[in-house]
């Protein structure tokens, strides 16, 4: 039974199409012999009326008055008025690539983001905020069946709990797209929606950094903006890109509440630490910290409030129009709090920070009648030596004159200027990599509870894909190494069918066997 939209409050509009609409779609004219969409370049597709076919070539009238003839092929049957802005694409009578287009355009123009296209839902990022995520929302999906609710990620949220509570068995979503497609915001609207319906109502503690620790719930929802600090950018085309996939594992107890949570990463990018294109921005925490929101910050971490005083963070762009640096800087800051860390592991990690924007500020130059490179000052290395907590004369030696294996000997070797400054940039980036990567089992080890855990439901945020004007060989494999794991993933869920399959027939031809005796 479907549900009242008086349910979603002031969201109804922007999730199911006006009762008096679809009345009024139902009584439309329509002639289904010359309804036709045809190809058309400006516009990719147009709705028109068929005029005649002949030889292989249909002749069509569009909407805007133009007469066009092309193959046949290049036409194609439209739906009645009864099926526009359906929720589920699967339902349409012609299912091809100009209606299914159409009805997500016609979707978005009514600003209902959220369609159904058999077992998967497609969303289309509005660039704005939509008031279809608060309590009521979420109240008016819970315990819902997918054909009870128009289409949304509570729906697909709410469907997975159910299924993993109904069947007792582990659930997955998966969520991916192209960069700037919304993979980020619904997979943080997944772990919303399981933090507040499943809660635990556990209280706070008091954590190691002698603040209030958050509940678990608190604490799930805290990872992201930590993580998204250290492993979001601004791309081309999204100014709040992931530049690292994750898989999120929620776990529940036997009656459903929320125990714990862990995440698994993939494959941060490294190469964004030292080098970015034009439009583009490095990790959003170095800039969060030049705000100066907190300056014994400033001084702690011997930084300014000018990106461009450090040459590896200001090679692209150094703001971002959607992003206020200041309130994400907060929301980071409030979200290491929340989580446990303690005072002296914030400070660390900040400090660590510190030292990677350093880095690209050091100098060196070639001794005279050698190639040998050698430090042009100490400045910059006597600061980063200090944050890292290091000698600066051991790791300026340890950069020029780096010991190497041969045969069963350590030998020191040479270095030329070039080599100097790539294997600053190879220091720079690897120190940021385990520094991302330790405050993810740092995350995981609180976000570890002793409560029992029966089953999870997991969640595949796979970093987007982009065209780049200049590509790397990193950006290669990153995008091989995630079809790789989709396949992975599919293959492994193909194996699972197939297994359950097999075994249903050597269970069912047993029992035939024994009946047969």
């Amino acid at each position: 039974m479907l549900m009242s939209v008086f349910a979603y409050g002031p969201a109804a509009i922007f999730l199911r199409k006006p009762e008096r609409e679809r009345l009024e779609a139902q009584t439309a004219p329509f002639d289904a012999k010359t309804a036709f969409f045809v190809a058309e370049p400006a516009e990719m597709y147009l709705k028109g009326k068929l005029i005649k076919k002949e030889g292989g070539k249909a002749t069509v009238e569009t909407i805007t008055g133009k007469t066009l003839t092309v193959k046949e092929e290049d036409i194609h049957p439209m739906n009645p008025p009864k099926y526009d802005k359906i929720e589920d694409m699967a339902m349409m009578t012609h299912l091809n690539e100009p209606t299914v287009l159409y009805n997500l355009k016609e979707r978005f123009a009514s600003w209902m983001i959220y369609t159904y296209s058999g077992l998967f839902c497609v969303v289309v990022n509005p660039y704005k905020w939509l008031p279809v995520y608060d309590a009521q929302v979420v109240n008016a999906y819970r315990g819902k069946k997918r054909i009870e609710a128009p289409p949304h990620i509570f729906s697909i949220s709410d469907n997975a709990y159910q299924f993993m509570l109904t069947d007792r068995e582990n659930q997955s979503i998966l969520i991916t797209g192209e960069s700037g497609a919304g993979k980020t915001v619904n997979t943080k609207r997944v772990i919303q929606y399981f933090a507040t319906i499943a809660v635990t109502g556990g209280k706070k503690s008091e954590g190691s950094s002698g603040k209030i620790k958050g509940s678990l719930e608190d604490q799930i929802i805290a990872a992201n903006p930590l993580l998204e600090a250290y492993g979001n950018a601004k791309t081309v085309r999204n100014d709040n890109s992931s530049r690292f996939g994750k898989f999120i594992r929620i776990h529940f107890g036997t009656s459903g509440k929320l125990s714990s949570a862990d995440i698994e990463t993939y494959l941060l990018e490294k190469s964004r630490v030292t080098f970015q294109l034009s439009a583009e921005r490095s990790y959003h925490i170095f800039y969060q910290l030049m705000t100066g929101h907190k300056p014994e910050l400033l001084e702690a971490l011997l930084i300014t409030t000018n990106p461009y005083d450090y040459h590896m963070i200001s090679q692209g762009e150094v703001t971002v129009k959607s992003i206020d640096d200041i309130e994400e800087f907060i929301a980071t800051d409030t979200a290491i709090d929340i989580l446990g860390f303690s005072l002296e592991e914030k400070l660390g990690i900040y400090k660590l920070t510190g030292a990677v924007m350093h880095h690209g500020n050091m100098k060196f130059k070639q001794k005279q009648r050698e190639e040998q490179a050698e430090p042009d000052g100490n400045e910059v290395a006597d600061k980063i030596a200090y944050l890292m907590g290091l000698n600066s004369a051991d790791m300026l030696k340890a950069l020029c004159y780096p010991r190497v294996k041969v045969g069963n000997e350590m030998v020191t070797k040479g270095q030329t200027v070039p080599q100097v400054n790539n294997s600053v940039s190879a220091l720079c980036k690897s120190v940021y990599e385990k520094m991302f990567l330790w405050m993810v089992i740092r995350i995981n080890e609180m976000l570890a509870t002793k409560q029992p855990r029966q089953f999870f439901i997991g969640v595949l945020d796979i970093a987007g894909f982009e065209i780049f004007d200049v590509s790397a060989v990193s950006e290669l494999l990153k995008f091989l190494y995630k079809l790789w794991k989709v396949t992975c993933i599919f293959t492994c869920i193909s194996q699972t069918i197939e297994t359950i399959f097999i075994s249903a027939v050597q269970q069912l031809g047993a029992a035939l066997h024994q009946l047969h005796q």
